[in-house]
């Protein structure tokens, strides 16, 4: 789960955090008084929405009048804006975060992530902060500082001061780091994120580390545990199918194909879309339906899969282990008739009661592909998509 950046700052205040004052506006008559209020003479201007790489899609505005203040919020609100990240049909701003300009005397690179592979967390760090930080980790793999860190032990101080070195911080802020590097440990494991990253973090001119950005993502999983968490989701920055598959307790994620896919287990899910994509056809979403799956979530999934315009047809992949061959059968036929669909539909089906179950399908009357395999599901799913007159 993701939030925005003032949502960032908000929660990076509780841990101490230095982030300019700001304030959330939805209007540019509010923009104007945001900034009134704020006092000064520069503010920065910034639309909120859950992509980075805004300020190269003129999402971030530096100006220096109430005018312009106005101007730029006339220009992002009710307007979508392209990143790298949203592609090219953008995301729409709602709200904007009007905040004081801060004098710049260098701008940092700051990061917490978990580290799988050493089953500890990793503190990022670089003395190149800004919007090319991945051109710098391309170019300059040096430039890029790493600490790995135990969550049981915490940050020692010769890895905060390792840490500090490494991104250039000046002995005389060094403390300061040091200080924040925990801030930002302790505000990542007590919210169960998976990413905070800050780009970015500056030395301003009168000596302070002040946090420019905020960027948070959450495991989704331990949002039980984390209502102050989940209460920020904002629902309009997110898929709407992948929000109704949400409520139906399916996991669905949008993709950009054509072949919509409905499997039950994640990773058999991966694999299906892996060998689509290995004989020349583009999955058109991963949808998995779990082991508990009825006949009216799985033609709640297919509602779902059909409500994408891009989908040609469908492959329906199960392995009956914990779920059965022929309940899924059942939920097949069930969600075929109550959409009336009409695209080409693969079944391929194997494990408890899987005769029964192809038994089914063979006995609705229904034109749906049986497949005995996945490859030859793949295969003809791919080429009923081409016989449309579609590249797969």
């Amino acid at each position: 789960m993701k939030i925005h950046e003032y949502q960032g700052k908000q929660l990076l205040t509780r841990y101490g955090v230095d982030v300019p004052r700001g304030r959330l506006v939805y209007t540019a008559a509010e923009a104007v008084q945001a900034a009134r209020a704020l006092g000064g003479a520069r503010w920065v201007v910034k639309a909120q929405i859950h992509a980075g790489g805004r300020g190269k899609g003129g999402g971030v505005r530096v100006v220096d009048s109430v005018d312009a203040v106005e101007d730029a919020a006339h220009h992002m609100l009710g307007h979508r804006l392209g990143t790298a990240q949203t592609g090219a049909a953008g995301q729409m701003v709602r709200r904007l975060w009007v905040e004081e300009a801060v004098g710049i005397a260098h701008e940092y690179y700051l990061a917490v992530v978990t580290d799988r592979a050493t089953q500890k967390l990793a503190l990022i760090g670089s003395g190149h902060g800004g919007m090319e930080i991945e051109e710098v980790a391309a170019r300059e793999p040096d430039a890029i500082v790493r600490v790995s860190v135990d969550p049981l032990a915490g940050l020692s101080d010769a890895d905060a001061a390792r840490l500090a070195l490494g991104m250039g911080v000046p002995a005389a802020l060094q403390s300061q780091a040091a200080t924040l590097f925990r801030a930002l440990l302790a505000c990542y494991l007590e919210t169960d994120a998976t990413l905070l990253e800050i780009n970015p973090l500056v030395q301003t001119v009168d000596g302070r580390l002040v946090a420019l950005d905020a960027k948070f993502d959450f495991d989704a999983n331990a949002l039980y545990r984390q209502d102050d968490i989940s209460a920020l989701r904002d629902l309009d920055e997110e898929d709407p199918l992948e929000v109704v598959a949400r409520q139906h307790d399916l996991a669905y994620i949008h993709l950009d194909g054509n072949i919509g896919c409905l499997v039950n287990g994640a990773g058999l899910a991966m694999a299906t879309m892996d060998t689509i994509e290995l004989f020349g056809g583009h999955p058109a979403n991963f949808l998995d339906v779990g082991g508990g799956a009825t006949a009216a979530k799985v033609t709640e999934a297919f509602r779902i899969m059909l409500a994408n315009p891009r989908v040609e047809a469908i492959l329906v992949n199960i392995f009956g282990g914990i779920m059965r061959c022929d309940t899924i059968a059942e939920g097949v036929i069930a969600a075929c008739r109550a959409v009336d669909l009409q695209l080409p539909l693969v079944v391929r089906m194997k494990g408890t009661n899987e005769d029964l179950g192809k038994q089914m399908l063979a006995d609705s009357g229904l034109p749906i592909i049986p497949a005995e395999s996945l490859a030859e599901a793949a295969e003809r799913v791919v080429a009923a998509v081409r016989r449309a007159g579609s590249p797969a």
